[in-house]
């Protein structure tokens, strides 16, 4: 199967996101979700990722196959310069080269804004996307064991960090919004 065209999400894409990630919410520990947002919720996260991080969707004959985001790593301002970053593909394009081809535009985009490191939390067991961080460049930096339950056990999850920029002091991040693309 050939990969898809990257293109950043809008709020028309609501439907088709969520009809990726309703699933995994509901049939697997990927997400520690319980409940799937609704599309109106998803449509809200995607305009208020927007602002700041970017949140792409990849097509494939002009159907949604699986998106990518960012998010703030912590709250506190020191951590500004670190993002979390999530990836969700459609079953039918797993191993397409869909999450490889998202993630690094991902994070040329995230290191482009001047942001620092990027973390992925991986809940276990999940070989698929535990190899995927490892051939982008993410490194393991810790184990939490079972410190989720979901589907009627513990749940261990690992972190893992991607460096980004090394600069000291660090760039000033420009908002996904001002972002030239």
């Amino acid at each position: 199967m050939s990969s898809g065209d990257i293109r950043v999400a809008a709020e028309a894409d609501a439907q088709a996101i969520q009809g990726i990630y309703a699933p995994m919410v509901e049939h697997t520990a990927t997400s520690f979700e319980e409940v799937p947002p609704t599309v109106g919720e998803m449509a809200q996260r995607i305009n208020n990722t927007l602002a700041m991080y970017p949140y792409l969707v990849a097509e494939r004959d002009s159907h949604v196959q699986g998106f990518a985001f960012a998010g703030p790593h912590r709250p506190r301002a020191a951590y500004r310069w670190s993002v979390d970053v999530s990836l969700y593909i459609a079953p039918s394009a797993q191993r397409s080269g869909i999450g490889r081809q998202l993630y690094t535009e991902l994070l040329h985009i995230l290191e482009a804004q001047g942001f620092h490191a990027a973390y992925a939390t991986i809940a276990l067991p999940n070989p698929g996307s535990l190899g995927l961080h490892q051939a982008m460049g993410f490194i393991l930096v810790g184990t939490s064991p079972e410190v989720g339950f979901k589907l009627g056990q513990w749940r261990d999850v690992s972190y893992w960090r991607r460096a980004l920029n090394a600069a000291t002091p660090p760039k000033r991040i420009i908002p996904f919004a001002e972002f030239p693309l």
